[in-house]
This record gives C-alpha cells, sequence and structure tokens, in this order.
C-alpha cells in the first residue's frame, strides 16, 4: 500500500482512564495521517487509575507514536465561554511537549478550540462513536462488562486475581486447571512443581526458595497479559513463607513482605482430603497438614485477606469454588492491583 501520510506533526491529547480501543482508533488514525505523532497522557493525582501507568500502557501500545506524560494540576474545563485563561494555560502546556503541531486529532469538540488556540488543523475522529461504541466511564463502571473494549496492556489492572492455596494433597493442581478452563481464562502453574524436579525433587538451600518465590509471582504477572477477567494462580507467595520455614525453621524477610505486598481478589483454601503420595510430597500425617492449613488461614486472616475455606469431594470442591468465584465477578469492588 502505499504511504499517504503527510510529513508533518500531530498531536492527540486525552486522560485514557483508562485507554481501551476508541482511543486505540484514534491514535492509529493519526499514525496513518502524520509522520510525526504527540501523544500526551495528561493526568491528575486524583484520578482513579495512577497516571504513571496509563503513560506506560500507552507507551507500550504505540512504540511508534511519542507518548508523554502531562502531570500538571490544570483545570479541567473552561469556567465558560469567555474563559481565555483556561485555553493559554492549556496552550502552554502542550506547546512544551508538542510545539507548533499542524493537526489536532480528536473525537472530542473541545478539539476545534484547541486546534485554533494552537495554529493547528483539527480533524475529527469517529465523533459520534460509530465505529468504536465505547467510553472510558462505561468501562469504569463495569470493568468486566466492558473488558473487550480495555486496550490490551490495560486489562491486568483490572483482572480479579484468585489463589487456590491449602496443604498437600487437596487437588489445587487439577482444580486451578478445571476453574480456568470453566471460565474461558488461563491459569498459572505452581512454579516449584517443575523447578524442584530439576533439583532431585529437594528443597535443602534455602536459595532454592528465594528463586521460587521470585518465579512464582514473575509468571503470574507475565500470565496476567493473557488473561480474560480472571486469573486463577495455583499456590501464591503466602505459601512459600510457609514452606521456608517448615524446612529452615525460619524465611528472609524479602520474601514474608513480597507475600504483604502480593495480594489475590479471593483464596480459595482447599481443606485435607485422603493423601496420595507423591515425590514431592512431603506431609504424609493428617495431623501435620492439618496444622499447615490453620497456619495458612492465620496469615490470612492476619493479612486481612478474602478466604474460604473448600472441602467435599472433588466435584464439591470445584461448585463450591465456582460459586465463590461467580460472586467475586459480580462484585463491583475494584480488585487489588500488586501486579500493575
Amino acid at each position: 500500500m502505499p504511504d499517504q501520510r503527510l510529513d508533518a506533526r500531530g498531536l492527540v491529547l486525552g486522560k485514557f482512564l483508562p485507554p481501551h480501543l476508541g482511543h486505540k482508533y484514534l491514535v492509529d488514525f493519526a499514525l496513518g495521517y502524520v509522520r510525526d505523532l504527540t501523544v500526551v497522557v495528561g493526568t491528575l493525582a486524583s484520578e482513579p487509575i495512577p497516571g504513571s501507568l496509563r503513560h506506560r500502557w500507552m507507551r507500550d501500545a504505540f512504540p511508534d507514536a511519542r507518548v508523554l506524560h502531562l502531570d500538571e494540576a490544570l483545570p479541567q474545563a473552561p469556567a465558560g465561554p469567555h474563559d481565555q485563561r483556561f485555553w493559554d494555560l492549556w496552550r502552554t502546556a502542550l506547546a512544551r511537549l508538542c510545539p507548533d503541531p499542524d493537526f489536532i486529532f480528536a473525537s472530542e469538540s473541545y478539539g476545534h478550540r484547541l486546534a485554533r488556540e494552537m495554529g493547528a488543523r483539527f480533524v475529527a475522529v469517529d465523533p459520534d462513536r460509530e465505529l468504536v461504541p465505547i467510553s472510558a466511564t462505561a468501562i469504569r463502571a463495569d470493568p468486566m462488562a466492558g473488558w473487550d473494549w480495555i486496550l490490551p496492556q490495560a486489562r491486568p489492572h483490572f483482572l480479579k486475581r484468585v489463589a487456590i492455596v491449602g496443604p498437600e494433597s487437596t487437588g489445587k493442581t487439577v482444580l486451578a486447571r478445571r476453574l480456568a478452563a470453566h471460565y474461558g481464562t488461563v491459569h498459572m502453574a505452581e512454579y516449584a512443581r517443575g523447578f524442584l524436579a530439576q533439583h532431585d525433587n529437594r528443597c535443602d538451600d534455602i536459595a532454592l526458595i528465594g528463586t521460587i518465590a521470585r518465579a512464582q509471582a514473575a509468571g503470574e504477572d507475565a500470565v496476567a497479559r493473557q488473561a480474560r477477567r480472571l486469573l486463577i494462580a495455583d499456590t501464591d507467595t503466602l505459601t512459600t513463607v510457609l514452606w521456608c520455614r517448615h524446612f529452615f525453621g525460619h524465611c528472609p524477610d524479602w520474601i514474608v513482605r513480597l507475600a504483604d505486598a502480593r495480594a489475590h481478589d479471593l483464596y480459595l483454601v482447599l481443606d485435607l482430603a485422603p493423601y496420595a503420595p507423591d515425590p514431592q510430597r512431603f506431609h504424609p500425617r493428617e495431623e501435620t497438614r492439618r496444622q499447615f492449613r490453620d497456619d495458612l488461614v492465620a496469615g490470612l486472616a492476619a493479612r486481612r485477606r478474602r478466604w474460604t475455606l473448600i472441602g467435599g469431594d472433588w466435584d464439591q470442591r470445584y461448585a463450591a469454588a465456582c460459586h465463590e468465584i461467580d460472586r467475586l465477578l459480580a462484585d463491583p469492588s475494584p480488585p487489588v492491583r500488586s501486579g500493575d
């Protein structure tokens, strides 16, 4: 295809609160119109999503544009039709980031006035929202319903995260896989299983625990980019802390701090089940596994995490887990965001 772009400078301004596919259409349109595009992410400290996150998401999504962050406390609307000070403030701020733009691209009506103030031409982009019928306001009101409209780079911010935890031999791995399939999403496998298999199923060096803790967290944050509304995690960092104390009598402070900082929206604590031997299972005694369960529950309660105990046979556990997750997805409370 021939390159129809003008050898000119364009400007796109927005809050991107959050960025969605309408914003993507706007920026892609502008990138197809001019060769030099600046995208300004204008944010306020009081807004519900940190400006630094929105800037990062837009920068990652549009590497062919110059994406800049404007975090000055500027007025958000003119006080009236004769409020020239409003336009002077914005013109001055934007001119520092994009001097002398040739074109202003926007879906909102303010684009006309802004273009005139900056000596540029205005190009309206889908002002009636016919091509991409979504708004950031609608997404903020119900991120689960608007999931497919959210810019992929921003979706992990809105994920609900569920951790499957509990003693050995309680069906955590099978349940995590089954739940991920049911909800059409992905799960983070327990990193320790494959890792310890490479070390003869032994954990005789505390440095191994550090590797497991970092890898479990990094893996979960990586797979979150592929998740749809929900991420299922097979184990969590608090479980790693308890295992470290079991093997070595103590746990390094940095792993404890990691467990304190990394929260899930819901913890499904699997109750005891008949023990099945496995090369990586070390607690055949029911008393020991029960103590592990109680320590885990105490740790979750101390951190004020949302948890529930899941028991019964395998099908009952699955049904109870689905019930709790359905309640979580229907809960309008914002998700935890330890993976941002």
